[in-house]
């Protein structure tokens, strides 16, 4: 698959800027059992705990945590399905980009600051401040223009590589539903 250029992916920014403020779609579910592998759902259980039920965060090391445990405010990582439908160019390969939940809407950090709460269904995610920028897996799934488009300033304030958020109340989220900032 050819990656898009830095220009092409410039250009698509007014799209990008368009997102819902308040109340989005989930468009994408995905559960992370094993290293590289994913799971396509169309209803999860997120819980307090273990983050979304069935995924490996919950037995993932961090080196962001002292003991080298799960780090709580990593459980869920967001992103704009925009975002996705951009760097990724087919629907199939969304899940490569490594999250578990794909919204529209608008996760910059002046819509979604640190500590803001999204309802997703019968959950509540919290928004974390600990910044959500990717790895060389992206790189190697959508190219080194595609992670410096998303790790830019611009990139950074909007959170075009996504958010990460822990879960507050445990719920379920399912294919269709609105998210919404609360």
């Amino acid at each position: 698959m050819k990656h898009l250029t830095t220009e092409e992916l410039e250009a698509a920014l007014d799209h990008l800027r368009q997102a819902p403020k308040d109340d989005g779609v989930v468009h994408l579910i995905v559960r992370r059992p094993d290293v590289d592998q994913r799971e396509v759902l169309d209803e999860a259980e997120l819980d307090e705990t273990v983050g979304l039920v069935g995924d490996t965060w919950h037995v993932r090391g961090s080196k962001r945590t002292p003991d080298g445990s799960p780090h709580p405010d990593m459980q869920i990582n967001i992103m704009n399905s925009r975002v996705t439908a951009l760097v990724a160019q087919e629907k199939e390969r969304w899940p490569l980009a490594g999250d578990q939940l794909y919204i529209d809407m608008d996760l910059s950090k002046e819509n979604l600051p640190a500590g803001s709460r999204i309802a997703v269904g019968s959950a509540v995610l919290e928004v974390s401040p600990l910044p959500h920028t990717g790895c060389h897996k992206f790189v190697s799934r959508f190219g080194l223009e595609a992670m410096q488009f998303v790790n830019s300033d611009l990139g950074k304030q909007m959170c075009l590589r996504g958010i990460n958020a822990r879960v507050v109340q445990g719920g379920t989220v399912k294919i269709g539903q609105t998210a919404k900032k609360i």
